[in-house]
């Protein structure tokens, strides 16, 4: 079965360009490509991808602005910003917003195509430079996440995702299925009171 891809990407001849990529690959399906993030907001939850390729600098509203208004009406697609921006502000705007993947635009076809099968299968996808920001921060020092009440499975399930593997890869190392990993981080995402795992791993280490 296809992936279905919407594009959000104010750059005509790019956006194009993105389509025509995406649709070369044989497990992609671009549904839809917009300019505008209000168009986002309005065409995304009628389509329903499984991945949104996001760009930040949009006309009007921002790409990391309209992430929660599509976040609510798609809450099972996995958002991807695809951006120039490197610096921290707009990385963990973006990680807090909701995105599961953050690509820089200097990226390559391949790098993108891997990022968005990545997150469609419950990883999390970083351009290398934006994966070391990710990870100083999370070098930190843990602080206890007060009133979760997370079970002792429940936290190794949350310190296997603050790592950035795959659930198939949480379950092997855990030895239980991929369901059940998606089981556990349903249950620490609402223990928490956080949208998604991205989310989830942010708290447990502020």
């Amino acid at each position: 079965m296809k992936k279905k891809v919407a594009l959000v990407e104010d750059n005509v001849p790019l956006q194009r360009q993105l389509v025509e990529l995406l649709n070369s690959q044989p497990d992609f399906e671009c549904l839809l490509a917009v300019s505008t993030a209000e168009a986002a907001v309005e065409a995304i939850p009628r389509m329903q991808p499984d991945v949104i390729i996001m760009d930040i600098n949009l006309p009007g509203m921002s790409g990391i602005s309209c992430l929660p208004l599509i976040r609510e009406k798609t809450p099972e697609a996995e958002v991807l910003m695809l951006t120039a921006y490197e610096d921290d502000d707009n990385v963990f705007r973006a990680l807090k917003a909701g995105a599961t993947g953050y690509l820089l635009k200097s990226c390559d076809a391949e790098e993108l195509f891997e990022a968005i099968r990545d997150v469609h299968s419950g990883g999390s996808a970083f351009s290398s430079h934006i994966a070391r920001k990710v990870v100083r921060y999370f070098q930190t020092p843990i602080k206890t996440v007060a009133n979760t009440k997370l079970t002792a499975r429940e936290l190794q399930v949350l310190d296997l995702l603050a790592t950035g593997i795959l659930y198939k890869e949480i379950g092997e190392s855990l030895g239980i299925g991929e369901d059940t990993v998606r089981t556990y981080v349903g249950r620490i995402c609402a223990k928490m009171h956080v949208r998604n795992r991205v989310e989830a791993i942010i708290k447990y280490h502020q």
